[in-house]
Parts: C-alpha cells; structure tokens; sequence
C-alpha cells in the first residue's frame, strides 16, 4: 500500500486527522488496486472528531476576617484529556469501534502533572493559600469521544481559580490586584500583573452602563510563561470583548514578533471559547456540525489587543502558544462582573447563560 498525505486544516488539540487515516487505509484494504481518496467534510470533522471534555469544578475557600487565605480546595471533575492513538492500550480511533467485531472505545486519559498534567493543569493557585487540597475525579463513562483541546484542563482551571480570587476580594471590600499582590510572592508574577495594570490604565475608563474590566493571572502548567490579562466587555443583547491587555514573562524572547503573535492569536481564540463556542448533542449525533449551529468569533468581532513582553534576556526561554487561553477565558468573566454584577460561571457567556445567573 502506498499513502499520500495531502495537509488539511490544522488544529490547536486533536481534531480527525487520525481517523481519517484508518477510514482511507480500511477502505483501500477493501478495494485492493484502486486508488482511494477518503476526505471528511466540515460537517464530519465537527461531528465525529473527538472533542474537550466538559469540566466541573468546585472551589472552597477559608479566609480570615481580612479576607487573608487561610486554606483552598478544589476539586475537578470530568473525563480525559488525551485519546491520541498510541497511549493508550487499546486503539482508540473512531473506525475501530465500528467494525464487524469492534473494539471498545477506551476512556481517554489524562496526561501524568509531570509532563503538564491533564484535568489538573493549572489547578494549583500561584497564590499562597494556607492549606491546599486539590483532587480529580475522573469519569470513565463518556457519552462523546473526549480528547485534547488547547490548553487542555488550564482554561476552567483558571477561569475558577481567577473568578473566586475577585469574589474573595470584593466580599472583604479589598482591590482585586491588591488582593491578588498581597497573596502572591513570586516577583516575576508580580511584575506582569503590576505590567498589564499599568497598561490598562494609560487608555481612561469611560463610566458606561454595561462596560466592565476584569484582571486574570496565571502561569502556564506552573512551569511555563507568565501572563496577566485585561479585559474590557460591553454587554448589551450580547457580550462583546473591546480590548484585551496582556503582559507576558517568557523568559528571553528570541522572537518578540511572533512570540507577540503567538499570545494574541491565543487570546483572540479564547474569546471564541469564551463567548461562542459550545458542542451541542441530542441522544443520536452531534447537532452542532455547522458553522450556524457552532459559531465561533467573527473578524468584526476581535477586540483591540496589545501585548507587552517582560525583557528577561538573562532568563531561559519558555513557549508562549497556551499562556494566554485560562487568563482570557476569566478576565472575561470577572468584566462581565464588573459590568453587571452578574457572576456567571458556565462557559460559554452567551446572553442565555448571563440570564441563568442572574435567575
């Protein structure tokens, strides 16, 4: 059997590259001679390629009466993050389940914390919390194929960990940056939130009803870059992001230009998850298998960002791909508190679900 590979859409995670393979070479297997040309059409790629799996999270806090942290625990739930063939023992691709004798679908793993984690990335706070447990509970039962998306657990876990940092700092009536500096003794995590403060500041708040910011922080998988967003929403029929500021420590910088790409395109594609994306499935298939029924942000929708990089010349590099993901997704959420005083906690923050909250 001779293959050739034609490059298709890319992918930020695992889309169906793999399964498209094993449907071409079954499918050449039985047609011995001929030539096959085996393509998925958007409609295939949206409704059969793996997708993230839905996440649950709960956050309890202790606090002082100053609203000091005195102890944190948090617990995740949900299923894998990693069905790429190979790791597991079983194939664990879509045709194989779909043969005369199939094969079980396996349930999808969840990458070791070691190698950057799974469910647990960036589940633990940057932030001294007194006591600190965090546990994930992984289902094995999966009514969809669940696999990697980017950033993997990073983007719910920061979206708690940010969102219950502004909560704990509003209820003891402090300043969610001073609440965040006074918990938080790593200086280069310090710099960028001090940085992205001061970005922020330099463009003046206009007051305006249902205008809102909202700061998150977080460094990736707790050994990568360091970033600190701001966001300013307006929400009217709809939440819209105006401006994105980001201040990022990756260490040195070979190349500020596409490294500064790299953190937008990441942000700008995490205000697609914030705001848009959601798969939709009724008992049969997958119902979100078009642009229509899975929107995702248009190019009249991208906000305004600028993104400064910290010179850290003396420092070793680190990737910036996935740094912004977790901290855009929770600015957006705490702006849309600022905004409204809604605190909405289920992705994405369609005007349904700012409505569920606010019921």
């Amino acid at each position: 059997m001779i293959v050739h590979h034609r490059e298709g859409a890319g992918c930020y995670g695992h889309n169906g590259a793999d399964d498209v393979a094993l449907d071409a070479a079954l499918v050449a297997r039985a047609l011995p001679g001929t030539p096959v040309r085996l393509q998925w059409n958007r409609e295939d790629e949206l409704g059969w390629a793996p997708f993230a799996p839905a996440m649950l999270i709960e956050v309890e806090a202790k606090v002082a009466a100053d609203g000091s942290l005195l102890g944190w625990r948090q617990d995740i739930y949900g299923n894998g993050h990693l069905s790429r063939p190979g790791f597991a023992a079983q194939p664990s691709l879509l045709a194989a389940s779909q043969l005369a004798t199939p094969f079980a679908v396996p349930p999808a793993l969840n990458p070791p914390h070691a190698g950057g984690g799974g469910a647990d990335r960036n589940a633990v706070p940057a932030y001294a919390t007194g006591g600190l447990s965090v546990q994930v509970h992984r289902w094995l039962e999966m009514p969809l194929r669940t696999s990697s998306l980017r950033a993997l657990g990073a983007m719910a876990n920061v979206l708690a960990i940010e969102s219950v940092m502004d909560e704990l700092a509003l209820s003891a009536g402090r300043d969610p940056v001073e609440y965040r500096l006074a918990h938080l003794a790593d200086p280069r995590g310090r710099a960028v939130i001090e940085a992205v403060v001061a970005m922020a500041d330099a463009v003046p708040r206009v007051p305006h009803e249902g205008i809102g910011r909202g700061l998150a922080f977080a460094r990736y998988k707790g050994s990568g870059a360091w970033c600190a967003i701001i966001a300013e929403i307006e929400a009217e029929a709809e939440v819209r992001v105006r401006h994105l500021w980001i201040a990022a420590d990756a260490g040195e910088v070979v190349n500020p230009e596409g490294a500064a790409h790299q953190i937008e395109g990441g942000a700008v594609q995490a205000v697609s998850f914030a705001l848009k994306e959601a798969v939709t499935f009724d008992a049969r298939s997958i119902t979100s298998n078009g642009w229509e029924a899975y929107p995702i942000l248009r190019f009249s929708e991208v906000p305004a960002v600028r993104v400064q990089l910290m010179p850290r010349a003396e420092q070793p590099p680190l990737g910036v791909g996935e740094c912004a993901t977790g901290p855009t997704v929770a600015a957006i959420a705490n702006a849309i508190h600022d905004a409204l005083g809604v605190r909405v906690r289920s992705l994405p923050f369609t005007a349904d679900a700012i409505a569920a909250s606010i019921a």
